[in-house]
């Protein structure tokens, strides 16, 4: 048998490591160690602290948010985690001088700090433009929702917590009642009583909890046309319910404003809302603001491009981009339907939400009625002529018009049951036929400016850059850094984590395109 030199693992030994050298140029820790030291200005976090004259020195902002973002980049999210990449990865040790801050620091610092990171963020942006990166001519806005820390099952508006509330008050009066029971015996019961005592602490909990929830706080509306309550969470309740292709998550959406030249991002928020019409005017009122104080220009003097997806579509938005002449396309969700080569293409659009309410009877939808937008004029499935039954514009100059069917044709009509939710009110003098309305973009209104400018060539064009613009930024940020969950709580620290990834995103760009080296 060959002789071979036996390993013995079980031995001390002394390693010379010279930490600057471990950090080899070319690398993202590189470009995030010289970015640090000799970029970026700091001062924003020194509010925080309060040790000048006295007290225990603190860990340097440099150190802290070395190791946070290197810890970002790598795919560890977990304060634990981080400090322990602190004292046993090599390359953590080198960009933090051999010091081990402990996870309640990291997770402080990463929590207590929002607006300084909006800073770090608004001045790695500048740093980015001088090296060329920044193309200012197209910028795509989209979100990505994410999971926050708040379960989705302490949800619901007040009237679903009262009942939760009570239910669980009716819970603890029957634990109670058998516990008393079983104090009248004498043996044999005892496991029984302590996990009725544990049950009974648990059930108390979350009835105090949710108690609290109500007494203090207020419910929380939607931003709809007609806002109306959505589901609070007595946990986070800045975040919300939101439904994705995985099914329905408690959380929050990031959405992001990522330039197409380099897919740097330009400005990142996160919202605690699923719908997106909402965050456009707040995301492109911070980018104006961010582009003036940065001094890149404006995006309505340069005429930048301004691409978003149909969730950010409503007349609100496109009344606002048309008034602050911005040169944006934002696509209506008709827009596949009125392009021709997607003439053959099976769409449910305006059947979608059709009498989804539960226990509203499902009669013939408003779509199989044949409207004639010049004239003004009606027909119902049967080919019976309606009448006109109103007519207005709205604020936005946009016409409504409201048809309603002949009385003796509703009446004779051998569809009625299945066209009106009451058959019956044709058959009264009083009654009244079929009704539906239909809303006309006028060549003044906001959506039929948007809609010719989508439609055109170039909108068409433009709108294609948005996909291979965005998407791919959210496919680094979600899969190879590992964002699937929001760690804190709260808006406002919420959108400092989310910040901070998109920091990871864009200093990646720089190491990645060699910008310093």
């Amino acid at each position: 048998m060959p002789n071979f030199k036996t390993p013995n693992y079980n031995q001390d030994t002394m390693v010379v490591v010279n930490f600057e050298e471990q950090i080899r140029p070319g690398t993202f820790e590189f470009v995030l160690h010289h970015l640090i030291e000799d970029k970026l200005d700091l001062s924003a976090f020194y509010g925080k602290y309060k040790n000048d004259t006295g007290g225990r020195s603190a860990y340097n902002p440099s150190i802290l948010l070395k190791i946070i973002l290197y810890a970002y980049y790598k795919g560890v999210r977990s304060s634990r985690d981080i400090e322990w990449e602190c004292q046993n990865n090599i390359m953590f040790k080198a960009l933090t001088c051999d010091t081990t801050p402990h996870f309640t620091s990291i997770a402080s610092f990463i929590s207590s700090h929002p607006d300084a990171i909006e800073d770090i963020f608004t001045q790695i942006l500048m740093v980015c433009d001088e090296e060329g990166l920044i193309g200012h001519e197209l910028i795509a806005i989209d979100g990505c929702k994410i999971s926050s820390n708040a379960a989705k099952e302490h949800s619901g508006t007040f009237d679903e917590l009262a009942r939760k509330r009570d239910k669980i008050q009716q819970q603890i009066k029957a634990c109670m009642k058998e516990h008393k029971s079983l104090d009248r015996r004498r043996k044999g019961e005892g496991d029984r009583k302590d996990q009725l005592e544990k049950t009974l602490g648990t059930l108390d909990k979350h009835f105090s909890k949710i108690d609290q929830f109500l007494k203090t706080a207020a419910p929380r509306m939607g931003q709809g046309k007609r806002p109306k309550e959505v589901k609070s969470n007595i946990t986070d309740n800045e975040s919300a319910k939101m439904l994705t292709s995985k099914g329905t998550i408690q959380g929050y959406n990031g959405v992001a404003a990522v330039d197409k030249k380099h897919q740097i991002i330009v400005d990142a928020q996160a919202f605690g809302e699923g719908q997106e019409h909402h965050t456009l005017k707040p995301v492109l009122d911070k980018i104006q603001q961010r582009y003036a104080g940065a001094e890149f220009g404006s995006l309505i003097e340069d005429q930048i491009v301004v691409t978003a997806d149909t969730g950010f579509a409503n007349e609100a938005n496109y009344a606002y981009l048309k008034e602050e002449e911005i040169n944006a396309y934002v696509p209506d969700n008709a827009f596949r339907s009125r392009d021709p080569k997607f003439k053959s293409q099976k769409s449910d659009h305006g059947k979608r939400h059709q009498d989804s309410v539960k226990g509203v009877k499902k009669v013939i939808p408003a779509s199989e009625f044949k409207l004639n937008k010049r004239n003004k004029t009606c027909i119902c499935p049967e080919g019976n002529q309606m009448w006109l039954h109103t007519e207005s514009i709205d604020d936005y100059g946009k016409m409504k018009l409201a048809f309603e069917g002949k009385l003796t044709d509703c009446r004779n009509c051998v569809r009625k049951h299945e066209c009106m939710r009451n058959p019956s009110s044709a058959d009264t003098r009083e009654g009244h036929g079929r009704q539906v309305s239909f809303t006309v973009n006028t060549s003044k209104s906001p959506t039929a400016w948007m809609q010719r400018r989508v439609d055109s060539r170039y909108g068409k064009q433009v709108y294609g850059h948005r996909m291979s613009t965005v998407e791919p930024v959210f496919a680094n940020i979600g899969t190879q850094k590992g964002l699937n969950r929001f760690s804190l709580r709260g808006k406002q620290k919420v959108q400092g984590q989310w910040q901070l990834y998109c920091l990871v995103h864009n200093i990646e760009k720089i190491a990645n395109y060699g910008a310093i080296n």
